[in-house]
C-alpha cells in the first residue's frame, strides 16, 4: 500500500469507534514518530511556519497540533474586524430559518441540532452560519474571532448527547453524531456560537484557553483529529466580506456591526 492510500485509510478508520481510539493512542505515542516525515511530505506541510524543527516533533499528534511562529498569521488590526478563527475552507449559509440545514463532517445539521437547543437556535433566525473545513494539511489550532466574553461552554456528541425534547423531535436522525464543543460568546451585547466539531466517535477537541474575557486572535483550542469549526451569527451583526474558499487564521472575513 502506498503512502497516499495508507493515510487515506487511516482517516477512514477514524469513523470506527474502536479503531478511532486505537489510532488516536498510536498517533500520540512515540511509536508514530517514524511516520512524521512521510506524513509531512505527503501533505506538503509548510514546516517553515512551525515553531519546531521536524526532528523535534515527538509524534504524529505533535506535528498535527503544531504551533506556528507568531509572525506567520498576522491578526487583522481594524477595531471592528471579525477574523477567521482557523485555517481552512470557508462556506456560508445565509438567512437562517428553523429548517435550514448544512453538512458538517458528512452529517446534516440544523442550528438547533448543532447547538443541542432550540432556544439557543432562535437567537440566529435570519442570521448566518460560517463553516470552516480543515484538511490534514491545515494548521489545527483554533483562535478567537473577536473580542468577547465567554458566556458558557458545553459539549455534545455520541458520548454526551442530551435526552430532551430536541432529541425526541429529531429522533429519526442518525444516532451517531460528531463530538463537538460549543462556546457561546457575547460581544457588544450580542451572542454568537463558536462550535468545534471533532472526529466521529472520538472526543478529539482540547480547550486551551479558560479565560472569561478573550481577545481577537487569542489561542482557544486545538483538534487532535479531523475537524470543522462552525460559527453561528445573529441577523445583521456581521458585514461579511463575501470571500469564501481558502482562508487563514487572523484574516479579516467581515466587520462586526454591533
Amino acid at each position: 500500500m502506498n503512502l497516499t492510500r495508507f493515510y487515506r485509510k487511516v482517516f477512514e478508520l477514524n469513523g470506527h469507534p474502536i479503531m478511532a481510539k486505537l489510532l488516536r493512542k498510536f498517533a500520540q505515542s512515540k511509536a508514530s514518530k517514524p511516520f512524521i516525515r512521510s506524513f509531512a511530505k505527503l501533505y506538503k506541510l509548510n514546516l517553515q511556519e512551525a515553531k519546531k524543527e521536524i526532528h523535534e516533533f515527538r509524534s504524529l499528534h505533535d506535528i498535527f497540533t503544531r504551533e506556528l511562529n507568531s509572525d506567520v498569521r498576522p491578526i487583522a488590526e481594524s477595531a471592528d474586524a471579525f477574523i477567521s478563527p482557523c485555517d481552512g475552507v470557508l462556506s456560508v449559509v445565509d438567512h437562517l430559518t428553523e429548517d435550514s440545514t448544512f453538512i458538517v463532517k458528512e452529517q446534516e445539521y440544523t442550528v438547533a441540532e448543532l447547538l443541542g437547543s432550540q432556544k439557543e437556535a432562535e437567537k440566529y433566525a435570519g442570521g448566518q452560519v460560517l463553516i470552516f473545513y480543515l484538511s490534514p494539511v491545515d494548521y489545527h489550532r483554533v483562535h478567537v474571532p473577536l473580542d468577547a466574553e465567554v458566556e458558557n461552554v458545553y459539549t455534545l456528541g455520541k458520548e454526551a448527547a442530551p435526552v430532551n425534547k430536541l432529541g425526541l423531535r429529531y429522533g429519526l436522525r442518525p444516532l451517531t453524531r460528531n463530538f463537538r464543543m460549543v462556546t457561546n460568546f457575547k460581544a457588544s451585547g450580542y451572542s454568537f456560537a463558536h462550535v468545534m466539531v471533532g472526529a466521529l466517535n472520538v472526543n478529539s477537541i482540547e480547550r486551551t484557553n479558560t479565560n472569561r474575557i478573550v481577545h481577537r486572535g487569542d489561542p482557544y483550542g486545538y483538534f487532535s483529529f479531523g475537524s470543522t469549526v462552525v460559527i453561528c451569527l445573529p441577523k445583521d451583526v456581521l458585514a461579511f466580506t463575501g470571500k469564501t474558499g481558502p482562508v487563514k487564521m487572523g484574516e479579516e472575513i467581515g466587520k462586526w456591526l454591533a
